[in-house]
């Protein structure tokens, strides 16, 4: 099955990002149907390598590495100041300018207004697809539809999962049925 890379830029501190959990839940089902999930959560890397764009560092190297890799990708992120975050967009501009071509992306974000529902196509959509993505129908998630149990456990209002099912069967059914073949 496919590999699929989880690339998470929420600024929040490990374990309390509801963006984060949303992807790893969403992770979680794609892995029981057997697709081979990696999650890159942007906060991880070394903040020095990052922000001076240090492309030879190990860490970054190995997250720019596990990119290229991937047949398929799963881009989120909060929504500040009607955008996607920062540190999202800092690990964005330093992979290859066409680093996401022939790749579905599937864009996601969070927030806590429904007013920053325009996030996904007016700011996420246009990077990724810069990047030769094949963006499939992005979606957005009110903070407040998202509970984390202090288990882990993530529980989606019925609502939200019934709007997000459609929108994972079209990235289910455009993902590669084995992995990419790598450009000889």
């Amino acid at each position: 099955m496919a590999l699929l890379v989880t690339v998470t830029g929420s600024a929040s501190a490990p374990g309390t990002s509801r963006t984060a959990h949303l992807v790893h839940d969403l992770g979680r089902g794609l892995a029981s149907q057997g697709h081979d999930i990696r999650h890159l959560d942007v906060r991880s890397l070394p903040a020095e390598a990052l922000l001076s764009a240090d492309t030879t560092h190990p860490e970054v190297a190995a997250a720019v590495g596990l990119v290229a890799r991937a047949d398929a990708l799963i881009v989120a992120s909060p929504v500040y100041k009607a955008a996607y975050s920062g540190v999202l967009k800092t690990f964005l501009d330093l992979l290859p300018q066409y680093a996401l071509r022939g790749k579905t992306v599937l864009p996601l974000a969070t927030g806590g207004s429904p007013a920053h529902v325009l996030a996904v196509d007016y700011a996420l959509r246009p990077v990724l697809t810069s990047l030769g993505a094949d963006v499939a129908q992005g979606w957005f998630v009110l903070d407040r539809h998202i509970a984390v149990g202090v288990d882990g456990t993530v529980t989606l209002t019925p609502e939200t999962r019934e709007a997000l099912a459609p929108v994972l069967d079209r990235f289910r059914a455009a993902l590669p049925a084995g992995p990419r073949l790598a450009a000889a």
